[in-house]
């Protein structure tokens, strides 16, 4: 096996070039630098060096298909966003019963699980306003959510 510095020097061209013809020019470079990043990966533990232009070539190839799936999943840019206006649905009128519950809660609780699941403020932050630990902060929000699974079922 050559070194792989070398194999990326002799193959390297020809990938690109595949790329460009299979991505474009715009994703050619990414998926020449993935290609390669399998390559590294896999090449110690090849057991033959007959046909290494192909077998790179084979994983340039999964790349490329790779490439135009995620394009799929990309959004499409567009000269004016539609104004279509979204309702937000209000979270303590969803389910009147549960929040109910919820205002049963020992304080601590229910100031807890208004704040995760309400305000959507993560750990850290519910801790600074309950001035308590995040600790302390993760297990009001967990036996908050415990007894309303106990009393909802």
């Amino acid at each position: 096996m050559p070194p792989f510095q070398r194999f990326v020097d002799d193959h390297g061209p020809a990938v690109h070039g595949f790329l460009v013809a299979s991505v474009g020019q715009h994703d050619a470079d990414d998926c020449w630098q993935e290609t390669f990043i399998s390559a590294l990966r896999a090449y110690p533990t090849l057991q033959h060096d007959g046909n290494l232009r192909g077998w790179v070539l084979t994983i340039a190839h999964r790349k490329a298909i790779d490439s135009h799936r995620s394009r799929q999943r990309r959004p499409v840019p567009s000269e004016t966003v539609p104004e279509i206006p979204v309702e937000v649905p209000d979270p303590l009128q969803g389910e009147p019963a549960l929040w109910k519950l919820v205002d049963g809660l020992p304080p601590k609780q229910q100031a807890a699980v208004q704040h995760r699941f309400v305000e959507d403020l993560g750990y850290g932050d519910i801790a600074k306003l309950l001035s308590c630990s995040e600790a302390a902060a993760r297990r009001s929000v967990h036996e908050g959510v415990k007894k309303l699974r106990e009393t909802w079922a």
